[in-house]
């Protein structure tokens, strides 16, 4: 099943480029002084955010349409797991987001970087979604 297996792809994508920010931009980032972390976290997010949530969206289109081609609820499951990372993102990552964008480069907030780490870690939240999406398209295929 095509679309299955298209629905697996990009939610390890999804999952790959989450835990790529967590595990290798993060730390890169926060090695950086506050003004030149702020500069670099902006277009990093941007570019990110559509990353992330045009994989997502592939994702459950997908999911949708292997649920449609066999009905297993798993396919549904999966898709509505993967498409948990709009709500997750709007509500809890993109105050901190707009608090971040907010912030001058020129002159960051005092709480810049404390900021910045806290956004790190609830990028493990994006990656959790899309393990836990991947894991159930995989269990499906299986």
């Amino acid at each position: 099943m095509l679309s299955g297996l298209l629905a697996l792809v990009f939610a390890s994508a999804f999952a790959g480029a989450a835990l790529y920010v967590v595990l290798v931009e993060q730390p890169a980032r926060l090695a950086l002084d506050d003004a030149s972390m702020i500069r670099e976290w902006a277009p990093s997010d941007r570019r990110g955010f559509a990353l992330l949530g045009g994989l997502a969206v592939l994702a459950a289109l997908a999911g949708l349409a292997a649920f449609s081609q066999g009905a297993d609820i798993r396919w549904l499951i999966g898709a509505l797991v993967i498409l948990g990372s709009w709500p997750y993102t709007f509500f809890v990552i993109v105050p901190l987001n707009n608090r971040l964008l907010a912030t001058s480069a020129a002159r960051p907030d005092a709480d810049a970087r404390e900021i910045v780490t806290f956004w790190g870690q609830l990028e493990w939240g994006l990656f959790a979604l899309g393990l836990a999406s991947a894991s159930v398209f995989a269990w499906t295929l299986a």
